[in-house]
C-alpha cells in the first residue's frame, strides 16, 4: 500500500555527507525533526554512498515543541532547510518561541 500525504517539502540540504543528499537535496520519502528543544534531524544517515531516488523529501513528524512550526507534532512550515549548527545536522527553518 503507498499513502500519499501533503507534507511540507525540505526544500534545501546542504548536509553531502548524508546518505539521502544528492545534489543539496533531500531524497528520502520523509524525515523525522527533533527531540525536545533539538531540531535535529533525526533521519541523517552518514554514509559514502548516496540513494538514486529523484524524489523530493517531506517532514513527516517533528518532536521539536517550542518550535513555531509546530502543531500537534507535525511541521506546518510551507518548507524547510536542513544545514549544520554547532556541529549538528539541523531544521534551520526552525524558529522557536
Amino acid at each position: 500500500m503507498i499513502i500519499a500525504t501533503d507534507m511540507p517539502e525540505v526544500s534545501k540540504c546542504v548536509i553531502s555527507q548524508c546518505a539521502y543528499n544528492a545534489d543539496e537535496s533531500c531524497h528520502a520519502r520523509a524525515i523525522t525533526v527533533g527531540d525536545g528543544d533539538n531540531p535535529d534531524c533525526d533521519t541523517y544517515f552518514h554514509n559514502s554512498s548516496h540513494t538514486h531516488s529523484h524524489r523530493t523529501a517531506g517532514v513527516g513528524a517533528c518532536k521539536v515543541a517550542t518550535c513555531d512550526h509546530n502543531q500537534d507534532l507535525e511541521c506546518c512550515a510551507d518548507s524547510i532547510e536542513v544545514g549544520e549548527q554547532e556541529g549538528e545536522v539541523r531544521c534551520m527553518t526552525c524558529t522557536s518561541h
